[in-house]
């Protein structure tokens, strides 16, 4: 496929493809542009990238590579559904995408059951309808898309953040001071432990900005219940935040010692608690909520707590 630059000249090449080709959604172009199956003028296009008048794009379609992700009937605990998008209750312990080590039981094969082809991208997309993720061991409110559409939208909006809203309960081994602060660091790769992220030095890594406030502290374990508004989207960004502070999450492996933890909660006490986000076809304001686990009572019942923000 072929199309010669007419007018628009300055736009991002991935808006300009996509106010073009209906049928390929915008996150696709990028990766398309990703994975150079996109030339402008003989030679692979970069992710921002302008057009200029008679440039010469084209556009190679990979063959649609089936899924080997198989279906499967998995219980979903579903908040809202309509037929652009799920919005659930992921559970602790749940991975979301197929992945070396867990080739199945995840969220993406109990979505492929419950979904019966309605995910977006299905056919050659490794993770179809997934726009954002959750680590395994984190709970809470995940929205998938069912449409490209609605892809589209919130992969658009999750990048921006704009329209967004991402709040986290999360309880720390330690108290974080002062009780209410941004944290504002670079976070990257571990520079030893490659399964690791870190805060890090810049120009490396990428900018990482977590609001965070003590809501209740249990001066008997030393613990803390913490309210998170997220900015930004890095790779573990709140456990990292969290352990530069010097109070890393309860039952949390990799930035924690959960052995040596004054409580045992058997979980990584990190949950999605309320995510908004404008809806990706009416544009109407939504908000949901993820029930709170029942790990979180012994600190939500804490005399002199706060209360939670609400809508």
């Amino acid at each position: 496929m072929e199309i010669q630059v007419e007018d628009s000249p300055g736009e991002r090449i991935d808006a300009f493809l996509a106010a073009r080709l209906s049928e390929l959604s915008r996150s696709r172009i990028q990766t398309l542009i990703r994975e150079q199956y996109i030339q402008v003028n003989g030679h692979p296009a970069k992710p921002r990238d302008s057009v200029k008048l008679g440039d010469r794009i084209t556009i190679v379609l990979p063959e649609a590579v089936p899924l080997d992700n198989a279906p499967q009937d998995i219980p979903l605990d579903i908040i809202f559904e309509d037929d652009d998008l799920v919005v659930l209750n992921k559970a602790s312990g749940m991975v979301v995408h197929p992945a070396p080590g867990n080739p199945d039981g995840t969220l993406v094969n109990a979505l492929l059951h419950h979904c019966k082809g309605r995910l977006s991208g299905i056919g050659g997309v490794e993770r179809p309808g997934i726009v954002h993720r959750l680590d395994k061991d984190t709970s809470g409110c995940l929205v998938v898309a069912k449409s490209d559409v609605a892809h589209q939208s919130l992969v658009n909006q999750f990048s921006e953040r704009s329209t967004m809203e991402k709040l986290y309960l999360a309880v720390a081994q330690g108290i974080p001071k002062p009780e209410k602060d941004t944290i504002f660091t670079h976070i990257g790769r571990h520079p030893v432990n490659r399964q690791k992220m870190a805060v890090v030095n810049p120009p490396g890594g990428k900018t990482a900005i977590t609001d965070y406030e003590i809501l209740a502290t249990d001066a008997a374990t030393l613990t803390s219940l913490v309210l998170c508004h997220l900015h930004t989207g890095r790779t573990h960004q709140i456990r990292v935040h969290m352990h530069h502070k010097g109070t890393p999450l309860v039952g949390d492996p990799i930035y924690g010692k959960p052995s040596k933890a004054s409580e045992q909660t058997g979980r990584l006490m990190l949950h999605a608690w309320r995510l908004g986000f404008q809806h990706p076809v009416t544009g109407k304001n939504m908000k949901f909520e993820a029930p709170i686990p029942p790990e979180y009572n012994q600190w939500l019942d804490l005399p002199g707590g706060k209360a939670l923000p609400h809508h």
